[in-house]
């Protein structure tokens, strides 16, 4: 009971810490935001009007207080830029992100481990050299980089794949929520399953490709641990082959390490959508976040930010009950 009152508190104060930072660095930003909004001939009364309206005429602590006791009442104020509230714009594209950034784990778990395994079973030959020579090669180039080689290769060269946008206009169906690829599999409409599934691909492989030579070393390396302890060699006496021990006795304890990096690196994936979404017009929460800095959108970035926030500290969550469940240490405990 204590452990998660401190573990909640935490929480907290680590939001709080976050939206005053990101309060303050977003205000000592050149540039006023009041005065794009406005057309090139209005005049100092029209600016002083606006900036009224919008509470920045105010002093930056009473503009705080006033921003998150809307906060905490559900209120996350109104866009600059689009005239529309935060909660409602922010909520609506969190959908296409969370979709883009399990799409895209989903590939790194699938190549990463994949790999692992390879290097594992041929360990100490040319296959373990080719499976580092590649990891080493795929890490060292940075997600929007293989975003820009994909859009250069697969979506101009060899026109593939789509390289903009979330969906086709035509296909574009009415759902109830904004997660479209779960619900056109819950509705087994394979059509636009598909039409997504074939616009997410090459941001979501952009953002994969890093953390799957990221997971493939770890998991690799701790499998290699692990095949040689002795309940395994007992295995191998009692005449299961090499791949039967790996994926019945060895595999589960070596992913315990591997777990806690996957949810540590998926939220700086969550952070790389940023620049991959704007890359490939993906109509997401870092498309948004690009737009609303640079327009100045003061509301919008706040809610952004702490959105972000709050799914970095929920994934550290869910990894730490993770790992406990899989641990059998944990969870005797």
């Amino acid at each position: 009971m204590q452990a998660a009152f401190i573990r909640l508190l935490t929480t907290a104060l680590t939001l709080f810490g976050v939206a005053i930072v990101v309060f303050v660095v977003i205000r000592v930003a050149p540039g006023d935001p009041i005065a794009m909004m406005l057309p090139p001939g209005a005049t100092e009364a029209d600016i002083d009007r606006l900036r009224a309206a919008y509470g920045l005429d105010r002093s930056l602590a009473e503009q705080f207080f006033i921003w998150i006791g809307g906060v905490l009442q559900g209120d996350f104020g109104t866009s600059i830029s689009l005239r529309q509230n935060v909660g409602r714009i922010v909520l609506g594209r969190l959908p296409a992100t969370l979709e883009l950034a399990f799409y895209a784990l989903f590939l790194a778990v699938l190549l990463g481990g994949a790999l692992a395994v390879i290097g594992t079973l041929r360990r100490r030959g040319t296959a373990e050299g080719a499976v580092d020579l590649w990891n080493g090669m795929t890490l060292s180039i940075p997600d929007f980089l293989w975003g820009l080689i994909f859009i250069l290769c697969l979506g101009v060269l060899w026109p593939l794949l789509p390289i903009s946008g979330r969906i086709s206009p035509a296909l574009n169906p009415d759902y109830a929520t904004g997660f479209l690829l779960l619900e056109s599999l819950l509705r087994f409409d394979f059509r636009v399953t598909g039409d997504l599934l074939a616009h997410m691909t090459l941001p979501a492989l952009a953002l994969a490709l890093p953390l799957s030579a990221v997971i493939a070393q770890v998991l690799k390396q701790s499998l290699k641990e692990v095949m040689e302890l002795d309940y395994v060699n007992l295995a191998r006496a009692r005449g299961f082959s090499e791949v039967a021990v790996l994926f019945r006795e060895a595999l589960r304890n070596a992913a315990l390490p591997t777990l806690t990096l996957v949810g540590v690196q998926f939220t700086f994936l969550i952070g790389g959508t940023v620049i991959v979404e704007k890359l490939f017009s993906y109509e997401g929460l870092g498309n948004l976040a690009i737009d609303a800095v640079v327009n100045r959108d003061l509301p919008l970035i706040q809610g952004i930010v702490l959105l972000f926030a709050v799914l970095f500290i929920a994934t550290n969550l869910i990894v730490d009950l993770a790992y406990a469940a899989l641990n059998p240490r944990l969870r005797h405990g």
